[in-house]
């Protein structure tokens, strides 16, 4: 944990010093070395790129203590022995400066005892700063000050999480395992309970907290696979030992069937079995009768009639009004945990935000514990728990008589949320630098609007571009809504333009059910306009006459990648995962991203020689090839994906207002357009040689399909600026219109069809819908003869 914290401050671009025991031998920070090197082999990835690990220095503590002289800050997470830590924090004492912080990243001790003994300005530098595993991905960062601990010291470091480690911020108090894992896991103890005690399936369970009441799609039991169930049940132990007044300390006690397996060294993810086990390509779960790992049966609970309700709050209503085993499940474990999460106040926390907001940001939940029981109706399930006899806190008895029947109030720059020892609501300013494109429409409305795409106005002079298809991919009212936003603001009183939205990820790229369509029905010259106007749209991003800036998240793939390379100033949230996907569904980039990979490459060479061209041009290649996807922006930039004029924003909550600000800034400064690329640098048949040759040896190698190193291939002669005698030069348009020229024809490729109908169908919705339409059927996509009228 402690290297991966580390890993991940390298990441903000902080020297680091991961200082560990010291060793016997010559090499005396061996095990500080080892963590770092196990670092850099974890997966998912703790740093943005690999040469982030460079600024962070082994150490240990016998050799190199002394260097904590002239640190910031330094985090404790050593061995959770008390009497060990309170023997490091005499020595941290003697040595650091008088203005450093200290804090300690247990969850299982009393942080207050941590600093007992030392003198009152250690104290008052001292606090818990609670990171959740793995610290790069987890946005919970729990604060825990002392009653000794500096306001000031309190409001620096939660500033500094916030702003350059893109945490999202929680104070919490120092109780046994604070907010999140509090409730989080006598959620998970729970979850497990209805196996052992109600007959439910590990599957039905998974089935119940999963994405159907907006919980992470790995649910309870794989979560536990991917913790480890010996972490789950050393937290769970310490929770039990820890919590002595707690009237549901029992809850705590992990299950027999957690411990049997613990016991069988049945660990999750690490040992290859837990809960579930992988056996010939397909998956088994644990039995608690028999313990032996079988598949799923076929009675299983039906979902589908409540994943047809609708949105979240929809789907958690029908749960609750469901008469049946899933109603059942879903009321009685509802119950149990809204009525313990309230007892819980405020023994852990002040407000009910910060426990939803615990719950959010730790265990990815959408929605908090308060925040579903207002969505189900406060006053309703006030009564329901109290016919269940269920103990309720006075606080909410209060909340009662005083007539609120909200744990929330959202007011223009505030949100306020109950303070159960006020007995009132507390008002709470919202981040002046973070864009709720809600409230924008509520207090603007949208300018314009179609089927897929909005124009907002976020104040200021500035417009956002938002697209809301599905999984916000991008299809004909997509582009030609951004053609008219862009129109409207360079003829307007605007200073720019922001491409953004408010979704988990950016966009999946480009809308593949219309093109599959459109395939179908044959009407190619209909397609060759639409991969015109694609690529348009990319040439309009770039060359607007005012700044025009894409801001990312999440998944950035495909189209959604092209947008962003075209971008001359792009504005990218850290955990963007940007890339050209394309050759997944058999084809090339044609949205203008393989004419900016050879472009990328031939700007990266010393010199249009070939020989210092080649090497770029052939990392250009092998990106798209093997449809690398960037696990940060950072690695985008070396990728080629993000220019390096874009602007990488740690916390990604702020990358529309930084977006904002930069449209801002770029128009107040005089904004010109980039150059239009004229002469582009290409190697014509001689420099695709190798690439040929190496896709050859993969092919003959089994390592890819035929039809994957034809489209390679494809790539290649686009890269290369096609038949060409020789090195030259291109203009742009003339890379455009070969990527153009080659994706059509690969669409025409039989195997390129069924590779798009496999994606299509993996997605039964969209399938479903275009069956209905009678247009295709799902197991058979593609099959009809192409037009005679295909290029």
């Amino acid at each position: 944990m402690g290297a991966q914290i580390a890993a991940h401050l390298a990441n903000a671009g902080l020297t680091v010093h991961l200082l560990d025991i010291a060793a016997e031998g010559n090499d005396r920070s061996a095990p500080a070395r080892q963590a770092l090197a196990s670092a850099q082999k974890i997966s998912p990835n703790p740093f943005f790129t690999s040469n982030r690990a460079e600024l962070i220095t082994p150490g240990n503590f016998e050799d190199d203590f002394g260097r904590l002289a002239d640190v910031d800050w330094v985090i404790e997470a050593v061995i959770e022995q008390l009497d060990i830590k309170q023997q490091l924090m005499q020595r941290l004492e003697t040595i650091v400066r008088d203005d450093t912080i200290v804090s300690t990243n247990t969850s299982g001790l009393p942080i207050h005892k941590i600093s007992e003994g030392r003198g009152e300005s250690f104290r008052k530098r001292f606090l818990g700063t609670h990171f959740f595993n793995p610290p790069r991905y987890l946005k919970l960062f729990e604060v825990i000050p002392t009653p000794d601990t500096d306001a000031f010291v309190l409001e620096r470091v939660s500033w500094f999480a916030r702003m350059h480690l893109g945490k999202g911020i929680v104070v919490a108090k120092d109780t046994p395992n604070f907010i999140g894992n509090r409730i989080g896991i006598y959620a998970a103890m729970q979850a497990m309970r209805e196996v052992t005690e109600h007959g439910f399936s590990i599957e039905d369970v998974d089935l119940l907290t999963g994405t159907v009441v907006g919980h992470p799609r790995s649910a309870t039991f794989r979560t536990a696979d991917l913790v480890g169930l010996d972490t789950l049940a050393h937290v769970a132990n310490n929770l039990y030992e820890g919590v002595e007044n707690d009237e549901s300390r029992e809850a705590f006690r992990p299950p027999w069937l957690l411990l049997k397996l613990t016991e069988r060294g049945a660990l999750g993810a690490k040992t290859k079995h837990g809960f579930y086990k992988k056996h010939e390509g397909k998956i088994l779960s644990i039995d608690p009768k028999s313990m032996e790992y079988v598949a799923p049966g076929k009675k299983r609970v039906d979902i589908e009639s409540i994943k047809k309700a609708g949105s979240l709050p929809q789907r958690l209503r029908a749960l609750y009004e469901d008469q049946g085993r899933v109603g059942e499940f879903f009321r009685r474990t509802t119950w149990d945990l809204l009525a313990y999460t309230a007892r819980r106040l405020p023994e852990i926390a002040d407000e009910v935000c910060d426990v939803d907001d615990a719950l959010k940001l730790g265990f990815g939940w959408r929605m908090g514990p308060f925040a579903t029981w207002e969505t189900l109706g406060f006053q309703r399930v006030l009564d329901d728990m109290r016919e269940q006899r269920l103990v309720i806190p006075t606080w909410i008895e209060e909340m009662e008589r005083a007539g609120a029947t909200s744990f929330y109030r959202v007011n223009p720059n505030t949100q306020g949320s109950w303070n159960p020892a006020t007995s009132d609501y507390r008002d709470r300013e919202v981040p002046r630098d973070e864009i709720d494109l809600n409230s924008v429409r509520d207090i603007r409305g949208e300018l314009w609007s179609n089927k897929e795409s909005a124009l907002l106005d976020l104040g200021d002079g500035v417009a956002l571009f938002e697209f809301r298809s599905k999984m916000n991919s991008i299809g004909k009212h997509v582009i030609e809504g951004l053609f008219h936003a862009i129109e409207t603001v360079e003829n307007g009183p605007w200073a720019g333009l922001v491409i953004g939205n408010a979704a988990e990820h950016f966009s999946v790229g480009a809308n593949l059910a219309e093109m599959g369509m459109a395939v179908m029905q044959g009407h190619w010259p209909e397609l060759e306009q639409a991969v015109s106007s694609f690529q348009q749209m990319g040439q309009r991003i770039r060359y607007a006459s005012k700044p025009v800036l894409v801001a990312t998240q999440g998944r950035v793939l495909g189209g959604a990648c092209e947008m962003t390379m075209a971008c001359a100033h792009p504005v990218c949230a850290a955990e963007s995962y940007i890339g050209l996907v394309e050759i997944g569904a058999g084809l090339i980039p044609a949205g203008g991203g393989t004419m900016r990979m050879a472009a990328w490459a031939a700007e990266q060479a010393a010199s249009p020689a070939p020989e210092h061209l080649a090497p770029f041009l052939r990392r250009a290649f092998e990106t798209v090839a093997k449809a690398q996807v960037a696990t940060s922006a950072e690695e985008a930039q070396s990728l080629g994906f993000m220019s390096p004029a874009g602007t990488i924003v740690m916390n990604g909550e702020r990358r529309l207002w930084v977006a904002k600000r930069e449209v801002i800034r770029l128009a107040e400064e005089g904004y010109r357009a980039p150059a239009v690329r004229t002469a582009i640098r290409v190697l014509g048949t001689p420099g695709r040689g190798p690439f040929d040759v190496g896709v050859a040896h993969l092919l003959q190698g089994g390592f890819v399909r035929e039809h994957d190193a034809y489209v390679a291939g494809r790539i290649a002669w686009v890269i290369t600026g096609g038949d060409l005698p020789g090195a030259t030069w291109l203009h742009e348009q003339q890379l455009l219109d070969l990527e153009r020229e080659i994706f059509l024809s690969l669409l025409g490729e039989k195997a390129t069809q069924k590779q798009i109908a496999e994606l299509l169908t993996r997605n039964q919705p969209m399938a479903t819908k275009l069956a209905a339409k009678g247009l295709v059927s799902l197991t058979n996509v593609f099959r009809k003869k192409r037009s005679s009228t295909r290029p």
